[in-house]
């Protein structure tokens, strides 16, 4: 590696909107301040919801009702 043409890899303060704050290593000059991170993040805490907007499943769901119900039935040859 040549000396002098890379930047400075210092360990830096991340603090989030929801006052955690933790140590990561970084290029970044100075203390970050994030707005979200892994302890507030819905994905992270478990607390994450699928919104259902316009009923969209619903219309999804009864446009592919008819097709799903006759692959269920099986059709048996007679003896």
């Amino acid at each position: 590696m040549k000396a002098g043409i890379h930047p400075a890899y210092n360990e830096i303060n991340v603090t989030c909107a929801c006052a955690h704050t933790f140590k990561t290593r970084s290029t970044h000059k100075g203390d970050m301040r994030v707005e979200i991170c892994s302890a507030c993040h819905p994905f992270f805490t478990g607390r994450q919801k699928l919104m259902d907007t316009a009923g969209r499943i619903d219309r999804f769901e009864k446009k592919y009702a008819v097709s799903r119900s006759a692959k269920k039935v099986v059709v048996q040859p007679s003896a």
